[in-house]
């Protein structure tokens, strides 16, 4: 029986190092892989690309590591809630790739399924359609995006077993599936490990064959990027 199960962060990062390229599961604080995020840090690995949707906050998660300055640059979505992530793109320090949303996860999930490249309309006409070949289909311009290279993806997953498969809870699913075997190693690391056969088959969202190294992650903080409440009585 294949166990792709590892003790520790540290023995799920082995081979990590400087000027590789990861992918970094989440949506703004939402899924992110805590554990892993920490132990980059940590290693002080440097010049690395990161593609993620964002760059998480100033002072946690992927802002950890602009606060370091070990990211060379960033693919991304948006900018999102990140001031230094803001001030190191206008200041020229960081190397800043803006893609469409949309286009970031099919770039994820051609990589994943091995296709090397696909068409898409996202961003015809603007910048993000220069030095890029375009064709048209049925009377409408596209774009050719090449899905990412990268070496490590890091995801985070509520549980998962000994053989790498994974279930995602809610909303943190986002560009974590996408991500599974869409790097040359894939590490999740799991809120809860449990024993092959317990998940139900029904209800798993990744096969253990997209994933190399899985481990129990512990502390979670799981922070909300912007909290809002309503007072009792308070028209909506």
């Amino acid at each position: 029986m294949i166990n792709k199960k590892v003790k520790n962060v540290q023995e799920a990062l082995q081979g990590v190092e400087s000027n590789m390229t990861f992918m970094l599961g989440g949506f703004g604080l939402c899924g992110i892989p805590e554990n892993a995020i920490s132990e980059l840090v940590k290693r002080n690995v440097r010049d690395v690309t990161c593609i993620s949707n964002n760059a998480g906050v100033d002072g946690f998660g992927l802002g950890l590591l602009l606060e370091n300055k070990q990211i060379k640059k960033m693919i991304s979505s948006y900018v999102g809630e990140n001031d230094e992530f803001e001030r190191q793109m206008l200041s020229g320090e960081l190397e800043v790739e803006l893609t469409p949303q949309g286009t970031l996860a099919e770039k994820c999930r051609a990589a994943q399924a091995g296709f090397p490249a696909f068409y898409t309309p996202a961003g015809y006409g603007t910048e993000v359609a220069d030095g890029k070949e375009t064709r048209d289909f049925d009377g409408k311009m596209h774009v050719l995006e090449a899905a990412f290279k990268a070496d490590f993806a890091f995801v985070k997953a509520w549980k998962g077993d000994a053989a790498g498969n994974l279930v995602f809870k809610g909303t943190a699913r986002n560009f974590n599936q996408n991500m599974c075997g869409a790097a040359t190693i894939t590490v999740a690391e799991v809120e809860e490990l449990v024993e092959i056969g317990t998940l139900d088959p029904n209800n798993i969202h990744i096969p253990g064959i997209f994933v190399q190294r899985i481990f129990q992650g512990k502390d979670y903080e799981k922070r909300i990027e912007q909290r809002t409440v309503r007072y009792p009585n308070e028209s909506i």
